[in-house]
C-alpha cells in the first residue's frame, strides 16, 4: 500500500505554493485575447509555463464563469470539427491513391490479366453466415462514463481526502465503488484514491479510524502522479469523473 506521511504532503504543498508562477497583467490580457480567438487552454499553459488550473482560474476571473464556459465549449467543438475534417481529408487522399493505383494497373495488360485470373474469378470453396447484430444493446453508458485524463480535469480550488490516523492515504480498488461495477474485470482491479469536492461528503465517508485531510492546492495530483503510478495507483475517483493518471 502506498503511504504518504503528513510531512511529505505538507512539503509538496509548500513547494507548489512556492513555485506557483504569477502572471503579469499584460500576460493575463494576452491569455484572454488568445483564448477568445480560439487558442486552447493546453497551448496557453505551455506558452506561459503555467498549470492548466492557473490559466483556467485567470480566464474565469477575467471573463466570468458564463462567458468562459461558452468559449470553452466553442473551442472544444472547433477542435473536434477540425479533427473530423482532417480524418475525412486523409480518407479522401487514400481513396484517390487507391483509385489511381487501380487505373495504373488497368492500363497495364499484364497486371490487369493477372488480377482477373488470380482474384476476380477465383472459385469460392466455402461460405459462412454472419449473424445479424443486436442493435438493442446499449453500450453508450460505458463510453459516456469512461475515465478522463488528469490533464483535462479542472479541479476546484480545494478538495478533501480521507486518511487514517497516521495521515496515510486510504487506497481502494475500483471494484469497491458500486457505480463503476459495469467496467471490465481488469479495470475493477485497479488501485485508486478518492477525493471529495464537499467536506460533508468526505466526513460521511470516514469511519472512527479515519479523518478528513484538506488539500488546498490541487496541482499536487499532477506533480505526484508519476509516484502514484509507480505504486500501482492509476485512477482518482471523485463524484463527477473517474480520472486516469
Amino acid at each position: 500500500m502506498f503511504e504518504l506521511n503528513k510531512n511529505r504532503i505538507r512539503l509538496i504543498i509548500v513547494v507548489l505554493l512556492t513555485l506557483a508562477r504569477r502572471l503579469t497583467e499584460k500576460q493575463k490580457e494576452e491569455i484572454v485575447k488568445r483564448f477568445e480567438s480560439g487558442t486552447s487552454i493546453d497551448l496557453l499553459s505551455k506558452k506561459y509555463a503555467c498549470t492548466i488550473s492557473t490559466i483556467t482560474r485567470n480566464l474565469k476571473k477575467k471573463l466570468g464563469e458564463l462567458k468562459f464556459h461558452e468559449l470553452f465549449t466553442k473551442s472544444k467543438l472547433l477542435k473536434e470539427k477540425s479533427k473530423t475534417n482532417k480524418n475525412q481529408t486523409n480518407n479522401l487522399v487514400k481513396k484517390c491513391s487507391a483509385h489511381e493505383n487501380f487505373r495504373n494497373d488497368a492500363n497495364d495488360p499484364k497486371v490487369f490479366n493477372e488480377n482477373i485470373t488470380t482474384s476476380n474469378f477465383a472459385p469460392i470453396d466455402s461460405f459462412f453466415e454472419i449473424a445479424p447484430l443486436d442493435y438493442e444493446i446499449d453500450n453508450s453508458s460505458r463510453k459516456e462514463l469512461s475515465s478522463v485524463p488528469l490533464s483535462e480535469v479542472d479541479f476546484p480550488k480545494i478538495v478533501y481526502m480521507v486518511v487514517d490516523k497516521k495521515i496515510e492515504l486510504v487506497i481502494k480498488l475500483l471494484k469497491d465503488f458500486p457505480e463503476w461495477q459495469f467496467l471490465p474485470q481488469d479495470d475493477l482491479s485497479r488501485k485508486t484514491i478518492e477525493i471529495f469536492f464537499d467536506i460533508n461528503l468526505a466526513k460521511r465517508s470516514c469511519n472512527k479510524e479515519q479523518k478528513v485531510l484538506k488539500v488546498p492546492n490541487t496541482d499536487v495530483f499532477r506533480i505526484v502522479s508519476p509516484v502514484l503510478i509507480s505504486k500501482g495507483i492509476s485512477r482518482i475517483v471523485c463524484a463527477e469523473n473517474l480520472i486516469a493518471l
